[in-house]
């Protein structure tokens, strides 16, 4: 009797090592999703304080983050804001790539300009939505010539210039001014 139950223990035991590891590298578990959440805010907060606030050990935060990134599910960057850097001009892109070419190509191509600040795939209307940030209208002019018109693999663009920005959650400044 004594040896099936320690049997037993060992199964459960390598079950909840191996339950944990899974959420360890799971987007979707709760603490990953808290955890995300802080580091969004801020991508430099120290372990200690995530660990702090969320009522964790420092040392299982080191390892979610590791987890996630280790499995590409997180990456940690800067991003400039727009309305930080003041761009004058902010325009979304609704794209549909020509026959032949896939979004995908197109994306790729598009994602090496750095005015280009998100790109999204999308299903209706359009392919692609793009959003760009530029200095100057003369900029989204240029941008517009070169990488849009000029280019076989896109068949036809919708250029929304943006009046007046009311919400990005992506924005770094914790009180955007009026």
């Amino acid at each position: 009797m004594q040896q099936s139950s320690v049997g037993y223990m060992a199964v459960k035991k390598q079950s909840n090592v191996r339950a944990t590891a899974q959420s360890i590298r799971s987007p979707k578990d709760d603490l990953n999703q808290q955890i995300i959440r802080l580091l969004q805010q801020d991508g430099r907060m120290a372990f200690s304080e995530i660990a702090q606030q969320l009522n964790v050990s420092e040392g299982t935060i080191r390892n979610r983050v590791s987890g996630l990134r280790d499995n590409n599910m997180l990456r940690i960057v800067a991003m400039s804001d727009p309305v930080a850097t003041e761009y004058t001009t902010d325009a979304m892109i609704g794209l549909n790539v020509a026959v032949g070419v896939t979004p995908r190509q197109v994306a790729e191509r598009l994602e090496k300009n750095p005015r280009v600040v998100f790109i999204l795939w999308v299903a209706g209307r359009y392919d692609l939505i793009i959003e760009l940030v530029s200095d100057d209208d003369d900029a989204l002019k240029e941008f517009l010539e070169h990488e849009i018109h000029a280019n076989v693999d896109i068949a036809n663009a919708d250029v929304m210039p943006g009046l007046k920005n009311f919400k990005n959650q992506f924005l770094l400044k914790q009180h955007v001014r009026e």
